[in-house]
């Protein structure tokens, strides 16, 4: 659980350091420009970054999945080659989803502006500017995506399934909660993970707007990162008791 929460933090720190910074920065230098090499690379570090993660969270749901409803073949099943290799597959299947995604948008005339109605480089917002008809192969490309996303949240799903099931069968209260708080964490951020992926890309068209849109695209790119570590380190005994002492320490100052 802690090689695959070490990758989880690794993509977390990605993701905010690849968009953050460039808009801190616009808003210092009080400019919205970014160069075409820039907002490509942008582009390419956002869909590897994201793939890889909702990869990685798939293969953390199998992971509790072994933990739980088979706990004796734990440590044949999840060996740590097993790991480093279902690790692995997590980096180069997001590598190659970016690479191809990349390649393609930005193979596409764009002749229609140049503005991005975004913080940063997103391909919904590029493909606004395609001038011919070659857009329908990112599009056919992005169905594709799609499909794979619906497979691994259908993964997902079958797999806390049969965990819950599993853990509501355990005859002892202590047993049960502690099989809880093992998946309610990487629970809690497959949730708003695909909650504010769905949201953002599925939202019924009469109701986007470029404001909604800025909000909507901060909740699913900035917003997980920056909580998964904060939902993880709740598990922890000391974090728990650090905060505890803190929360006393305001109550007694403010009276």
């Amino acid at each position: 659980m802690y090689f695959f929460l070490l990758n989880l933090s690794l993509l977390d720190l990605g993701s905010i350091s690849e968009m953050v910074p460039k808009s801190m920065a616009n808003s210092l230098w009080n400019t919205t420009a970014i160069s075409y090499s820039g907002c490509a690379a942008q582009v390419f570090l956002l869909l590897f970054l994201f793939a890889a993660e909702y990869s990685l969270l798939t293969v953390m749901a199998y992971d509790r999945y072994i933990a739980i409803c088979r706990p004796l073949h734990y440590g044949t099943l999840m060996g740590s080659r097993a790991c480093v290799k279902m690790a692995a597959a997590a980096w180069g299947g997001g590598f190659l989803n970016a690479l191809l995604h990349t390649a393609n948008t930005f193979s596409i005339p764009l002749c229609q502006g140049n503005t991005v109605d975004q913080f940063f480089c997103e391909i919904p917002q590029i493909l606004k500017f395609s001038c011919s008809d070659s857009y329908l192969r990112e599009v056919a490309l992005l169905v594709i995506g799609g499909c794979l996303v619906f497979v691994c949240f259908i993964f997902i799903v079958l797999s806390y399934v049969q965990i819950f099931t599993a853990v509501l069968r355990i005859p002892s209260e202590q047993g049960r909660h502690k099989a809880f708080s093992m998946c309610l964490p990487h629970l809690a951020v497959v949730s708003l993970f695909v909650s504010t992926g769905m949201f953002a890309y599925l939202k019924p068209p009469s109701i986007s707007s470029p404001s909604l849109d800025l909000v909507v695209t901060v909740l699913y790119a900035v917003v997980p990162p920056a909580v998964n570590p904060l939902i993880y380190s709740l598990r922890n005994k000391e974090l728990k008791e650090a905060l505890k002492k803190l929360m006393q320490w305001v109550q007694g100052q403010r009276q």
